[in-house]
């Protein structure tokens, strides 16, 4: 089970002066210092809207902002989960997610997940903050992930997502033809009425997501996103916005829509895909002990592939 913690708190003057994680802990002080340094080099803990590092120094007036989840580690358990390794050594593991498996224990799913099956697979994993996790991947989203097996390893990969130097490349089948590609710089965050979902606001976080088309169908577009920032369902929110939403999308979908004459089993197809059609394609990363560049590419599922091939057909039967 987990709890989002919202606190905000202004830096009274005699604070002003001294390191950032001295001064959250005598504001929060109902959580640890090591917790609360784990939450500001996670960018979770942010000073006037701005990712610091524990060491700098704050000043009378600045407003620091903690927004995160604690979970009750000492309800984790190791499961015997299969994953899909698609590389390993002693700081990272790079996986390839499968459709259906969620990240990280919450409400509704205390087990069965990610984190659980990392339990079983690395046992000292349980000593690095969220058991190595330093990104998600949405529960049917499908494809790579990295995590750090060690603390060395996750102050890395953090500070790596947080200066946008790990490069993050999904593909994704949307409702509708895409004429060009482009750049979407729409900030995100919580959606007002409804604690689930994510929207375009004016208060949110800095979201920026660049598409480009790799295949247009009839009503549908095979694209390419690559990831600046990396905020809650931030391709699912930005394509929405552009009036692109995601196939099979069952929070941002929008309308259902087919092209005239279409087949029947392509008809049933994009009216039945299970989950949003979206996939960690690329995941590009500096190696958080010997600095060396490394990159890893996963092929596209089954069900990706499928609705793909019944599209061309599609196209290719009205061409001409």
């Amino acid at each position: 089970m987990s709890e989002i913690i919202q606190l905000s708190a202004e830096v009274p003057s005699d604070l002003g002066g001294q390191r950032l994680d001295q001064v959250a802990a005598q504001l929060f002080a109902e959580h640890s210092r090591s917790r609360l340094s784990a939450w500001i080099k996670e960018g979770q803990l942010t000073v006037d809207g701005n990712v610091m590092r524990p060491r700098d120094i704050v000043h009378g007036g600045a407003v620091l902002a903690l927004e995160a989840e604690q979970e009750a580690q000492g309800e984790w358990v190791a499961q015997d989960i299969e994953l899909d390794i698609v590389y390993e050594d002693d700081q990272i593991l790079v996986i390839n997610k499968p459709a259906g498996l969620v990240v990280h224990p919450a409400a509704g799913h205390a087990d069965g997940t990610l984190l659980n099956a990392l339990l079983h697979h690395v046992p000292d994993i349980v000593n690095v903050p969220r058991a190595g996790i330093v990104h998600r991947l949405d529960k049917d989203t499908t494809g790579l992930m990295v995590v750090a097996k060690t603390l060395q390893a996750q102050t890395s990969l953090v500070t790596q997502l947080q200066s946008r130097s790990v490069s993050r490349i999904y593909e994704c089948i949307v409702v509708g033809v895409v004429t060009a590609g482009g750049k979407i710089d729409a900030p995100i965050g919580r959606h007002g009425g409804q604690r689930q979902r994510m929207a375009v606001t004016e208060g949110g976080k800095p979201a920026v997501s660049h598409y480009r088309v790799l295949e247009r169908f009839r009503s549908h577009t095979h694209v390419r996103v690559k990831l600046e920032t990396g905020r809650t369902h931030q391709i699912r929110v930005h394509m929405a916005h552009v009036n692109f939403p995601l196939v099979g999308d069952p929070v941002y979908g929008g309308r259902f829509r087919i092209p005239p004459a279409a087949s029947a089993t392509m008809v049933e197809a994009v009216k039945t895909f299970p989950r949003q059609a979206l996939h960690a394609r690329f995941l590009e990363l500096e190696h958080p002990v010997t600095g060396e560049r490394m990159k890893w590419q996963s092929p596209l599922p089954d069900d990706f592939v499928w609705l793909l091939s019944l599209l061309k057909q599609d196209r290719e039967a009205f061409i001409g």
